[in-house]
C-alpha cells in the first residue's frame, strides 16, 4: 500500500464510525461554548452538532477554540425558529430527543439508559431549554449535583451527557 493510500485508510478511520448521538445547541449564542461544544463533539464522534448559525465556525475566537474541530465534526444549521420542527422528524426517524435540563421529572443523568439514536438538545445560556421545546422532548436528563451552586456551563454540562452517553455505548 502506498503513502497516499495509507493516508487515505488513517483519515476514513478517524472520520468514520461516528456515534448515533446529535447535540443540539441551536439555543445557544456564546462563541466559546459552541466552540467548545465542537471539540467535545469531534473527540467523541458525535454525528453532528446542530447550531443555529453555521457562519460562527468562520469566526476566529471559535477557531481558536474548536481547535480544527469543525474540521472533522458535522455541523448543522437549524435556527432556533426551525428547532421544534428539527426535533419532531428526528422523532420519526427514531430517535430518542432528550433535554438536559433540571425539571421535576428529570432522571439522573447516571441512570438514564441511552438509546443507540439519542438527540441530546441544550438549553440557552442561564435560561436553560423553553418550555415550548420541553414538550417535543422524549424526556430530561440532569447531571446530579451537590454544591451549592445549582449549575453548570451548559458546554461542561454538555460535555458531561456526551461522554455518559460514550461510556455507554462505546465498548472498547
Amino acid at each position: 500500500m502506498s503513502a497516499i493510500e495509507l493516508r487515505i485508510k488513517e483519515i476514513d478511520k478517524m472520520t468514520g464510525g461516528r456515534q448515533d448521538l446529535i447535540v443540539v445547541a441551536s439555543l445557544l449564542g456564546r462563541i466559546p461554548n459552541l466552540a467548545g461544544l465542537a471539540r467535545t463533539c469531534e473527540v467523541f464522534k458525535a454525528a453532528s452538532l446542530v447550531i443555529a448559525d453555521a457562519s460562527i465556525i468562520k469566526d476566529k475566537q471559535f477557531q481558536l477554540i474548536s481547535v480544527t474541530a469543525e474540521k472533522w465534526i458535522p455541523i448543522q444549521e437549524v435556527p432556533e425558529l426551525n428547532l421544534k420542527e428539527y426535533l419532531k422528524v428526528k422523532k420519526r426517524k427514531g430517535y430518542t430527543v432528550l433535554g438536559l435540563e433540571q425539571t421535576a421529572n428529570s432522571i439522573p443523568l447516571n441512570k438514564y439508559p441511552f438509546p443507540l439514536k439519542t438527540v441530546i438538545v441544550l438549553g440557552r445560556e442561564k435560561e436553560g431549554i423553553p418550555v415550548d421545546i420541553i414538550h417535543v422532548l422524549d424526556a430530561c436528563v440532569e447531571i446530579p449535583q451537590y454544591g451549592v451552586v445549582r449549575s453548570l456551563n451548559v458546554h461542561v454540562s454538555g460535555a458531561i451527557a456526551i461522554w455518559e452517553y460514550t461510556r455507554q455505548h462505546h465498548q472498547d
